[in-house]
């Protein structure tokens, strides 16, 4: 890519039209060109639009995994949510398992709900079989946060990591709080059949939790 393709390339990721960022993010991904790493990342982490974000992180999936991931780890530092939520998802994407140690517990607890999801999201795919029980435990402490979305991003990482999640759901089943065990119980419910349908699988958790699962079963 030339200079003057890349200057051109360059303000058009930044323009006011989403249309133009998309096709720049495009055109970065279809001729890939590591002189470019710097500034997709850097545009990951101010990129209002979802899918010209997508798009950046596949432009940085073409790129050589050692000109991009010392660059997206130092983002997992970064003061800005965003930045450190796409960082995570693209390291998902690149699946380099060097890079789990990166993945803290401070992340995996991120205070913004997008981090924490991309963290749990990016933990599946890249830890080794054997942290998987430590994950699952770490994961579990998590029950009950957020919303229905955030609920169902933690039950999905709780079930992607297959049995060991049902002994990390037991602190859970067992809490005095309502919402986490309703939450691990509905998790449990994934984890046995993972075609269930989530929101009513929480509204029996709710019902068995609030009734006791002897009146439940009536």
């Amino acid at each position: 890519m030339n200079h003057a393709t890349d200057t051109h390339l360059l303000d058009a990721l930044g323009a006011g039209n989403s249309s133009r960022r998309l096709a720049a993010a495009l055109a970065a991904g279809t001729r890939p060109d590591p002189a470019l790493a710097g500034a997709l990342v850097a545009r990951c982490a101010v990129e209002p639009d979802f899918f010209v974000r997508d798009m950046l992180t596949w432009a940085l999936t073409r790129l050589p995994a050692d000109v991009t991931v010392p660059r997206l780890v130092a983002e997992l530092g970064s003061e800005r949510a965003q930045a450190r939520s796409q960082a995570l998802h693209t390291l998902s994407k690149i699946g380099d398992r060097t890079t789990w140690q990166a993945i803290t517990r401070a992340l995996l607890h991120d205070p913004d709900d997008e981090v924490a999801r991309s963290a749990w999201r990016a933990a599946v795919v890249l830890a080794p079989p054997r942290d998987h029980p430590a994950l699952a435990a770490d994961l579990a402490h998590q029950l009950g946060r957020g919303d229905r979305e955030v609920q169902l991003s933690l039950s999905r990482a709780l079930v992607a990591l297959g049995d060991v999640a049902e002994p990390a759901l037991r602190p859970g089943l067992a809490s005095p709080d309502p919402a986490v065990r309703a939450h691990a119980r509905a998790t449990e419910q994934l984890l046995r059949d993972p075609d269930s349908a989530f929101d009513l699988a929480v509204d029996e958790a709710k019902r068995i939790v609030a009734l006791g699962p002897d009146a439940a079963a009536c």
